[in-house]
C-alpha cells in the first residue's frame, strides 16, 4: 500500500500509537526502523505515546531505555503513566469486578479472566493454553487461588475467548455493557473498564495537561478500541488491515503492520 498524502512540514507534538496490529510487525515484534525515530522524536522534542490494552509494565520493557523520554496510555486508557509516575487512572467498582467474573465463570464457551490491577494482572485459571495467551500480555502476572482473593485496584477486567470476543463474549456481558464499557479490543479479547474510559479519553487528557492541540497529534489504530483515539487528533490513521468501523473513524490511512505503516508514515511525517 502506498502512503496518503501529507502535510509535508506538520506541527507535531504528540504521537499515540497502539500496539499489536498497528505498530507490532507480523511477528510482534516492534520495527527496526521505530528505534531511530524515537532518537529523533526526543531531540524535536515530539512526545512518543504507546496506547494499548497491555498493561504498564509490558509496554515499560518492550522499549527500553527509550521508555525515560515516553509516556504510556496502558490498559485501554486506565491508566496513564510517565516517568514511572501515574498521571492517571480509572479504578472499577470491586463489587463490579466481581460481577463480571461470576458472569463469565457461567458461560458455556471457553474463556479465561485477567484482573488487570495497578501493581499486577491476575489469573486462576492453570492451564497451558490459557496462561501462554495471558503472558504474552502481561509482564506482571500472577497466578492467585481464586479472583475474588485479589486485594489490588482493578483498572480493567479483560476476558480472553479461544473462539470470537466479538460473536460470543461480548453479546454475553450484556447486561454489564448497561453500566459499563464492554469493548472487543481484538480476535479473542474483550475488555470492561468504567464508563467513558477509553484511550481516546485518555489521550485528551494528556493533551490538556501538556498544552497539547488536536492538530499537533498523530495517531495510529487498527482495532474497536481505537476508535475513540481517531477522534482525538486531526493526523488519525487507521492501519490497512485495520477494522472497518476504525477504518471509517480515520482521516487517513496507512499500510499495515506487517509493512511497517507507522515507521513509514512517521518517517514521512518528519521529512
Amino acid at each position: 500500500m502506498s502512503l496518503p498524502d501529507l502535510d509535508p512540514s506538520p506541527d507535531i507534538r504528540l504521537v499515540a500509537v497502539d500496539m499489536d496490529g498497528t505498530l507490532l510487525d507480523a511477528d510482534g515484534r516492534v520495527p527496526d526502523g521505530l528505534w531511530p525515530l524515537l532518537t529523533v522524536f526526543a531531540q524535536r522534542g515530539i512526545l512518543f505515546a504507546p496506547a494499548s490494552g497491555r498493561q504498564y509494565a509490558t509496554l515499560r520493557r518492550e522499549f527500553g531505555d527509550h521508555g525515560d523520554d515516553m509516556v504510556f496510555i496502558a490498559e485501554n486508557g486506565t491508566f496513564v503513566v510517565r516517568h514511572d509516575e501515574e498521571l492517571s487512572s480509572d479504578v472499577i467498582d470491586p463489587a463490579v469486578v466481581a460481577d463480571v467474573v461470576a458472569t463469565v465463570r457461567g458461560l458455556r464457551h471457553d474463556v479465561g479472566v485477567v484482573l488487570c490491577g495497578k501493581r499486577s494482572a491476575y489469573i486462576e485459571r492453570t492451564d497451558e493454553a490459557f496462561r501462554a495467551e495471558a503472558d504474552r500480555y502481561y509482564v506482571q502476572l500472577r497466578q492467585v487461588a481464586g479472583l475474588d482473593l485479589v486485594d489490588d485496584e482493578i483498572l480493567k477486567v479483560a476476558v480472553f475467548d479461544f473462539g470470537s470476543a466479538e460473536r460470543d463474549t461480548a453479546p454475553a456481558l450484556a447486561g454489564i455493557a448497561a453500566t459499563h464499557q464492554v469493548v472487543v479490543s481484538g480476535e479473542h479479547w474483550v475488555d470492561v473498564m468504567n464508563p467513558g474510559v477509553n484511550k481516546g479519553e485518555a489521550l485528551r487528557r494528556l493533551q490538556r495537561l501538556l498544552g497539547i492541540a488536536p492538530a499537533q497529534t498523530v495517531v495510529f489504530g487498527d482495532y474497536l478500541n481505537d476508535l475513540e483515539l481517531m477522534d482525538a487528533a486531526d493526523h488519525s490513521f487507521a492501519m490497512a488491515n485495520a477494522h472497518p468501523l476504525v477504518a471509517a473513524r480515520a482521516r487517513h490511512r496507512a499500510p499495515s503492520n506487517a509493512e511497517h505503516g507507522v515507521v513509514r508514515v512517521l518517517e514521512r511525517l518528519l521529512g
